[in-house]
């Protein structure tokens, strides 16, 4: 299980959130507008990012922007 490492993986890149407004889920207790946040993992639809709960997690990446 790989994803339990994924917390101390090194930072692939860094992410602004633009917006939390899920359709679906409920993610604006866990993202915040404009904070940046550290890539810990990736895949074609997910970033896997530390949020604001200091845990783990994989959001969609409509809500952030990559900086450059």
């Amino acid at each position: 299980m790989i994803h339990n490492n994924w917390e101390q993986n090194k930072t692939i890149k860094k992410i602004e959130c633009m917006h939390a407004n899920a359709k679906k889920f409920v993610v604006d207790t866990t993202l915040t507008p404009g904070k940046v946040y550290d890539v810990k993992n990736e895949t074609e639809e997910f970033y896997f990012i530390i949020d604001n709960t200091n845990r783990i997690a994989g959001f969609k990446k409509e809500y952030f922007k990559e900086i450059s």
